[in-house]
């Protein structure tokens, strides 16, 4: 019957079904032919799974980084950063990642900032005389630093469905997400030297402190929800709160940028995505409900430890799948789907809870720069107008800082949980 629900999921995907009617509909299908619960049973789990207040932050989070792209914050935060590094060889490539860090710490998803910081990184690199497939390649990599970062949606789904501390979770992120900026500026830097990149601006105090002048509310998002978090002004949903209401504040008072109409418009596309969320996470309710029970989580890790018992071996087995996963299913699906098949897994062989969330969110936002599902992808096609295809090839070399990434944080636990256990005890 395990067997039922799992070919019934695949069925229901491999036909187009969205992912998360796919989920309840094979757990309803599952609860009807076992006759295991009453069919209610689906509607209440699936209530269940959405009544969490950390799930709260989600439609802030995505309304906070819309905000910020629809109000031109992200122009002023570009500006900052080719006066502070654009002076490096290759230099624009070098700006494209200090913005995603900076972007990075207001809105928490990838798509965010590949749609809006990746829209003047590409046109400006062109204009420079990069090529396409580079501006596209560091555009991609460098937005996979957003949900590492402080805020993460990703992040905060994985906290609800582990039951894990999502301001532990959000601490842990901060270092490797620094660690991915440097491994990728040090690919720019040996792009430069082989291909003879040019230096893209010359370092001027007056023009870094200009741009610094002209940055520096939206520099102080980051400041103002890491640093409300780690003192406890407030909760990782309240910050999420904050972000949008500061957001709010720079489009519609301070720099007036932000129309009514732009407003409407944010507030409606981030209704719909919370929606398509909200939606997955209580189809995957449901399902890991019935996974539990029927314990497949105990079998899974049965299965794993009957190859090798070697914690390092295990790791690498389940960086592998997540890897693979992350090519075919959407970042929430995953995460919701597979975070109580992998978890026990994990603490059975004495893996952090925090650590093994970062490990699954790495995985996975690498898996955005994958074929077929790779929505990052899709959103770089449009924005450079260039086919699919191409903008994969473009993406291939910049998975190797990624992966070396993802391999540290793997393998030194230490390094991710040096700032939760600093902040949290």
């Amino acid at each position: 019957m395990t067997a039922f629900l799992l070919l019934s999921f695949g069925i229901l995907l491999i036909i187009g079904t969205p992912v998360a009617i796919a989920l309840g509909g094979a757990s309803l299908l599952y609860i009807i032919v076992e006759d295991a619960s009453p069919h209610l049973v689906v509607i209440h789990r699936m209530v269940s799974g959405v009544d969490s207040f950390p799930l709260l932050s989600i439609p802030f989070f995505i309304m906070a980084g819309s905000l910020m792209n629809s109000a031109g914050i992200t122009a002023r935060i570009f500006d900052f950063a080719v006066a502070l590094v654009g002076w490096l060889k290759g230099g624009l490539g070098h700006v494209n990642i200090v913005g995603s860090v900076i972007f990075a710490g207001m809105s928490g998803t990838a798509v965010a900032d590949a749609g809006g910081l990746g829209n003047i990184e590409i046109k400006a690199m062109r204009d420079h005389g990069y090529s396409t497939d580079f501006a596209v390649g560091i555009t991609g990599a460098s937005s996979t630093i957003g949900p590492i970062i402080p805020p993460s949606l990703p992040m905060v789904i994985y906290g609800v469905m582990a039951n894990c501390s999502i301001g532990q979770l959000f601490a842990a992120g901060l270092l490797p997400g620094l660690l991915m900026a440097v491994t990728l500026m040090a690919m720019v830097a040996w792009y430069a030297h082989v291909r003879g990149f040019h230096r893209d601006a010359t370092f001027a105090w007056a023009r870094l402190a200009y741009t610094f002048k002209r940055a520096f509310l939206p520099l102080m998002t980051p400041v103002l929800l890491i640093g409300g978090m780690t003192t406890g002004l407030f909760t990782p949903t309240e910050a999420a709160i904050a972000a949008t209401a500061y957001a709010l504040v720079l489009g519609l008072f301070v720099y007036r940028t932000l129309t009514l109409r732009g407003l409407v418009r944010v507030s409606m596309e981030t209704a719909e995505t919370t929606a398509i969320i909200l939606f997955i996470v209580a189809g995957a309710s449901i399902f890991g409900y019935i996974i539990t029970t029927t314990r497949v989580t105990d079998h899974v890790a049965e299965l794993v430890l009957s190859i090798t018992t070697q914690p390092w071996a295990v790791l690498l087995l389940v960086n592998v799948f997540l890897l693979i996963v992350g090519c075919f299913m959407e970042t929430i699906a995953a995460i919701t789907i597979l975070v109580p098949v992998l978890l026990p897994l994990m603490t059975q062989i004495g893996v952090d809870p925090v650590h093994f969330g970062l490990i699954m969110v790495l995985n996975l936002m690498i898996g955005l720069l994958t074929p077929p599902v790779g929505m990052v992808l899709y959103i770089l096609a449009r924005v450079a107008n260039i086919s699919f295809e191409r903008a994969t090839k473009a993406c291939l070399p910049f998975l190797i800082p990624l992966l070396v990434t993802l391999a540290i944080v793997t393998y030194w636990p230490a390094f991710v949980l040096f700032l939760p256990h600093y902040f949290y005890g």
